[in-house]
């Protein structure tokens, strides 16, 4: 049988992986998918997970349990050598082995990209993954814990200001969802007060959700100030030393909570291999999915989602390319299994077509932005609209039961409000009293 290499088990990897299994007949092809992580994350359901109206485990497709006739390796490719046909797979324990290939699919996905700004990489977290959702909930619950213990001043103002910096979807989702968990949280804190709380978004462009009509822009604008959230467009991060926020307007204060979703940029794995890459470091590759050189098409190799140029057909893309969003790496997984099914059985591929139907925000609990062409839709409906889309867009029934449940959970007797952070050092509490022998 054939050997289907697929590196990255995101978005794009696995619903490659997932319509394989379905279009391929039994011994056809063995398929294998490597990717360091043992599920795929549902990103956009990332805000919703740090303002703990989702549990983080329902956000999250494990490999194993859905892809039930693919190999699945937790590890990483840590080599391609397209030419043998071969890669470098490096598992979290052992040794590295080669593993050998006659077809290669890379969806290995995208990075947060980040500036060399002073205190970004110390201090600030990215919005990539379900750990980073999970650890932002987390700060904020435990930083209402201590400020409650506080009298006002500067201490209690750090831990109680929180910052995004980045004006796009994830960076007015997180902050939105931010803004309407601290809210919920003030009636189990009595000594803090709404003014207590601080929300600030940094934009270095004069606009926030490019996505979106500038009309619907400034309505968010406007909702989050109503609301007590402040966005600083046309501004840029100078400095994030110790928590200590300067502007490029020269506007300064604290923060212990910085969360950076100012763009992404693809795997950078990608540069020690032999697959031609552009020049921003994503796989060159044609419509049809396929990777191409300057020479034309290169044989048994395939990419798409974050980490591939694909064009976009459409001709609304930025640069002549598909943007890196779910909505695409979604549905180029699916295109991509149909095309490698083709070629196995020497038939035509098709080109990668979509024509995007619109884009929708949720900005905390019942406030949503919709806008599809002229029409947009604001406030609660534009927030079930939200829900209704994504909630269907999460694979699996198993998944779309677990999240429509938390859902209604959370409707009928409110948001959690523990916070976990004890978890990332669980043997605290037993090494503190354990008996040890005497010298």
């Amino acid at each position: 049988m054939p050997k289907i290499l697929i590196v990255g088990g995101g978005y794009a990897g696995f619903y490659t992986a997932w319509k394989l299994e379905k279009w391929l007949a039994r011994g056809e092809a063995d398929v294998t998918v490597v990717d360091p992580l043992p599920y795929m994350t549902y990103q956009p359901f990332l805000p919703e997970v740090a303002a703990g109206s989702i549990e983080p485990r329902h956000a999250v497709v494990a490999l194993r349990r859905h892809l039930k006739r693919t190999n699945v390796v937790t590890a990483r490719v840590t080599g391609i050598d397209h030419a043998s046909k071969t890669a470098t797979i490096t598992p979290p324990v052992g040794e590295p082995w080669e593993f050998e290939y006659d077809q290669i699919v890379v969806t290995a996905g995208s990075v947060s990209r980040t500036f060399p700004i002073p205190g970004v990489a110390d201090n600030a977290i990215g919005l990539k993954t379900i750990e980073e959702a999970t650890a932002i909930r987390d700060r904020i619950l435990g930083n209402f814990e201590k400020a409650s213990n506080l009298p006002a001043g500067p201490e209690r103002d750090r831990l109680l200001t929180f910052v995004v910096v980045g004006g796009g979807f994830a960076g007015i989702e997180i902050f939105g969802e931010m803004r309407s968990l601290a809210t919920s949280l003030l009636k189990y804190y009595p000594s803090l007060s709404f003014e207590d709380t601080h929300f600030h978004l940094i934009e270095a462009m004069g606009r926030i959700m490019p996505e979106v009509s500038l009309p619907t822009s400034q309505w968010v604008i406007k909702n989050l100030a109503q609301r007590g959230a402040e966005v600083h467009l046309n501004t840029q991060l100078a400095s994030a030393v110790d928590g200590r926020i300067e502007l490029s307007t020269g506007e300064s204060f604290e923060s212990d909570l910085i969360v950076w979703t100012a763009g992404v940029m693809a795997t950078p794995m990608l540069r020690g291999t032999d697959l031609p890459l552009e020049e921003r470091g994503r796989l060159r590759v044609q419509a049809d999915l396929r990777v191409v050189n300057d020479d034309g098409v290169v044989p048994d190799a395939w990419g798409a989602g974050d980490v591939a140029a694909v064009p976009d057909l459409t001709g609304k893309g930025v640069g002549g390319y598909c943007v890196p969003n779910a909505q695409h790496a979604v549905r180029q997984g699916k295109r991509l299994a149909k095309n490698i099914v083709a070629v196995l059985r020497g038939e035509q591929t098709k080109d990668y077509y979509h024509e995007n139907l619109g884009a929708v925000a949720g900005l905390g609990l019942g406030i949503g932005a919709f806008q599809s062409g002229n029409l947009a839709v604001k406030g609660l409906l534009a927030w079930f609209m939200h829900r209704g889309y994504h909630g269907l867009a999460i694979p699996t029934w198993e998944r779309k039961t677990r999240v429509a449940v938390n859902w209604v959970l959370n409707f009928l007797l409110s948001r959690d409000i523990v916070e976990l952070s004890a978890r990332e050092h669980p043997r605290v509490a037993f090494e503190t009293f354990a008996s040890r022998p005497k010298s």
